[in-house]
């Protein structure tokens, strides 16, 4: 770069006044680094397949069910973003039995009642993405996202700054879930 190229760069290097929340973490997920797309990937690499085999706190999961289990959501979009997982590595919607669906259900449906009684959400955005193509983040394992929602929930950071601000440690929160899915289920 000639140094009149610096010049004609108006005001680089000079303070803007802007703070900035780096992320690191989050490049791995960015790049997609291991990340399963399809049933026949080595679930050994695959997240969904890993995190009920670790310990709860470890995992982030909130509750185990016989063919399924709920888990916190390691990039949440909110505060207490739940997922729903099938134990089994399998892609689609389509591939799970029948027992399958009527857990996974029935999770989703106490997820968004645990979620409700341990943070007052005003609602919800329930789904999956399927596919790559259909956005999924990890195609190879279906994964069905809960996430909460409250009136007013979304400010300037996420529309102009394109950061979300979540106001509980991951941990805190997987506790405080764990502890309200056991209480409603008990």
């Amino acid at each position: 770069m000639t140094d009149d190229a610096v010049e004609r760069q108006d005001g680089a290097g000079d303070d803007d006044g802007l703070e900035r929340l780096w992320t690191p973490f989050r490049m791995a997920y960015i790049r997609g680094e291991n990340k399963p797309t399809g049933p026949d990937d080595d679930p050994t690499g695959c997240p969904f397949c890993r995190a009920p085999k670790l310990p709860d706190a470890d995992g982030l999961v909130v509750a185990r069910g016989t063919t399924v289990y709920a888990l916190l959501n390691l990039y949440p979009y909110n505060s207490g973003h739940l997922m729903v997982c099938p134990y089994r590595h399998v892609p689609d919607y389509t591939d799970l039995t029948a027992d399958e669906v009527a857990e996974f259900g029935a999770f989703t449906q106490t997820a968004m009642r645990t979620v409700r009684a341990a943070s007052n959400a005003d609602g919800f955005n329930v789904g999956m993405n399927q596919g790559a193509a259909g956005g999924a983040g990890i195609a190879g394992h279906l994964h069905q996202h809960v996430v909460p929602r409250w009136l007013g929930d979304t400010n300037f950071m996420p529309v102009v700054g394109h950061t979300k601000v979540l106001p509980q440690l991951l941990a805190d929160t997987r506790d405080l879930l764990a502890r309200t899915w056991a209480g409603l289920a008990g």
